[in-house]
């Protein structure tokens, strides 16, 4: 569920017609449901009553300053893959304790950085990575949590690119060594072990993957705390998918994902961190764009927006669907047609959909991609100098720009011409 419906024949951003934020800003723009991410967030906070739990939202997904307001200040944890994302989680008034710190190559500096800013824990992801953090956590003199990420070679039946847990991809350590890993960790000086990693995939649409890589997690648990270690804690990661094509079957529910945590993992006692992103954010925001032009080609008929692949690369680089749907509300009986749905940038790559069946639209009118709010705005760029473009939050009837689009000028002045030109 998500807060865009279309009211007396105009898409809203809960109660604000889009119409009025496109008059405000102009297009293209991004617009965010503070009602939908907290609603979502509540899904999984409230799923898992029962069993101690912090949910961590993975700011990768969308790590725009007010969004991760409206989590912080709802009582979420969050997930950082960087320096630069731990800076913003700050900024963001997430407290230390409240930061999980993950990914597969942190620095030497980005280690220091946690280390003096405060950590609820590092997801370990490699044996050159915990001697690393163990050197510079002693030079410190402090302890740090930490966890082991584990692969665990599960197909999480998902898209190639954002696979993470078989054996061929990069991250964590294979599931069959770690008992030998977490007997060198533990005698690391600086590193408090305290529980387990893992993490399979993004945009998963069934249950099982989840529930074979947990049992795989309780069964090591079971195995780790057998040889002494003191494993209270577990780190499932994220993934579960969102409906992107909403005439297809949706993905499991929050409630049944947790449910089925409760389930496999409750028994070991731990405390459970989840780190849902994409159904946090993904159905909170769309992409609102114009139209330039309807052109008729040869066998094919185009529309042409001013939203581009910089703007959301997701179709150019996944090949992924998104729902584009006109603001202004169809009429009913109206005679759709198919059109392939591009942007102005000269690569052919920038292509959002191929022979969509869409109804009649003309130059100047809006169109929304649905499901918008992950992965969009924080992946765009500013290739052929197109300036990133605004982000919006509502509040009900309120609407406020949370990142405005910068001028030519201002692009222009980041560049710096060296002396000798």
């Amino acid at each position: 569920m998500d807060h865009f419906l279309y009211r007396d024949g105009i898409l809203h951003a809960e109660d604000v017609p889009v119409p009025d934020i496109a008059a405000a800003v102009g297009s293209p723009f991004y617009v965010y449901s503070t009602a939908t991410l907290t609603r979502h967030f509540k899904l999984f906070d409230e799923g898992l009553d029962g069993v101690p739990h912090l949910v961590c939202y993975a700011m990768k997904a969308n790590s725009n300053q007010a969004v991760l307001k409206v989590l912080e200040q709802l009582g979420a944890g969050v997930d950082v893959v960087s320096g630069g994302e731990y800076a913003r989680a700050k900024a963001a008034g997430f407290s230390g304790d409240r930061i999980v710190f993950s990914g597969v190559g942190k620095t030497r500096e980005e280690m220091r950085q946690v280390l003096e800013g405060g950590v609820r824990q590092i997801n370990l992801e490699s044996e050159p990575e915990m001697r690393l953090l163990s050197e510079v956590a002693a030079s410190m003199g402090v302890t740090v949590p930490v966890t082991v990420r584990v692969n665990p070679d599960v197909d999480a039946k998902t898209h190639e690119k954002i696979a993470t847990g078989k054996k061929e991809n990069k991250f964590g350590i294979p599931i069959a060594r770690a008992r030998e890993v977490y007997a060198e960790v533990a005698a690391l000086p600086g590193l408090d072990v305290v529980g387990i990693d893992v993490h399979i995939g993004s945009q998963l649409t069934d249950l099982q993957p989840f529930r074979d890589a947990y049992n795989l997690v309780v069964s090591l648990t079971e195995q780790l705390r057998a040889e002494g270690h003191d494993i209270r804690r577990l780190d499932l990661g994220g993934g579960l998918g969102i409906p992107y094509e909403r005439s297809n079957a949706a993905p499991p529910l929050p409630t049944d994902y947790c449910e089925m945590v409760k389930e496999v993992v409750g028994p070991t006692g731990c405390e459970v961190e989840i780190e849902p992103g994409r159904l946090i954010a993904g159905n909170a925001g769309i992409l609102v764009s114009g139209v330039i032009f309807v052109k008729s080609g040869e066998g094919r008929d185009f529309l042409i927006l001013d939203s581009a692949m910089n703007d959301l690369i997701r179709p150019a680089m996944y090949g992924s669907h998104h729902d584009i749907v006109p603001v202004k509300e169809p009429v009913a009986g109206v005679e759709y047609a198919p059109y392939d749905i591009v942007g102005p940038i000269c690569e052919s790559g920038d292509t959002f959909a191929k022979q969509r069946q869409m109804p009649p639209v003309a130059p100047g009118d809006l169109v929304a991609f649905r499901s918008a709010g992950a992965y969009g705005a924080v992946m765009s760029s500013e290739y052929n100098t197109r300036p990133l473009i605004p982000e919006v939050l509502v509040h009900e009837d309120q609407f406020a720009v949370i990142r405005p689009r910068p001028s030519f000028d201002e692009i222009i002045a980041r560049d710096k011409v060296p002396a000798w030109l």
